[in-house]
């Protein structure tokens, strides 16, 4: 379930039926969630779950991970050639 039971507008979607922008809304009925368009009375049942994907972090990330970027800068002597 990823919308609310309260319907809400979605910026900026256009209705695949009648092509009208900002007329969509959302919602969650009985578990599954639909998308609607309040002008033509399109209704179409969401299949598709949010992928959540966490943020590599130094938090989540192994030690071994974390050895393996990094990188050894070596400092260059300035010439006094001039």
């Amino acid at each position: 379930m990823a919308f609310s039971k309260t319907p809400r507008f979605i910026a900026g979607a256009v209705c695949p039926r009648c092509s009208a922008m900002d007329r969509l809304r959302v919602y969650n009925e009985d578990g599954t969630d639909y998308r609607e368009c309040v002008d033509c009375g399109f209704k179409q049942e969401q299949h598709i779950q949010p992928q959540v994907r966490e943020i590599e972090t130094r938090v989540n990330t192994s030690q071994e991970e974390r050895k393996a970027q990094e990188q050894v800068v070596k400092i260059l002597p300035l010439d006094d050639d001039n």
